[in-house]
């Protein structure tokens, strides 16, 4: 019976850990933010990986402040969404808009319209790193 508990104890924190693998991390995950990791390839750049996710955001909520290991690019796929970056006016964007992110610059991402507000973002960063490391 003690090794079936054992064996039960052990699987389940497996399934756990691909979990919180699966969904990029429980850090990037929060009320309100949805992150979807839709591809990830290492590049001819050693020790740099490209990522890319699709980000839903509620009406209202905004991401934490965070920053990234390399350069984030952004196209807005629904909605509208107000990027704050440091050291930069924040600019309010709509589908079909753009926006690039220097590796490493502290932003966030608040939804202000009506719906559901998404983006495509595509990250070169360097593998092993976390993707989102989280401002207090």
């Amino acid at each position: 019976m003690k090794q079936k508990k054992h064996f039960l104890t052990r699987t389940f924190a497996t399934v756990v850990l691909a979990a919180l693998t699966i969904s990029g991390s429980a850090q990037s995950q929060q009320a309100g933010v949805k992150r979807t990791d839709l591809q990830r390839h290492d590049l001819s750049v050693s020790g740099r990986e490209v990522i890319q996710a699709r980000i839903d955001i509620d009406p209202g909520s905004v991401s934490s402040k965070h920053w990234h290991p390399g350069e984030e690019i952004i196209y807005v796929l629904e909605g509208l969404l107000e990027y704050r970056v440091e050291g930069r006016a924040s600019v309010t964007l709509k589908a079909g808009d753009v926006l690039f992110i220097p590796a490493q610059m502290i932003h966030s991402a608040k939804n202000v319209g009506s719906g559901n507000a998404a983006e495509l973002a595509t990250y070169f960063v360097k593998k092993g790193k976390p993707l989102v490391t989280v401002v207090k």
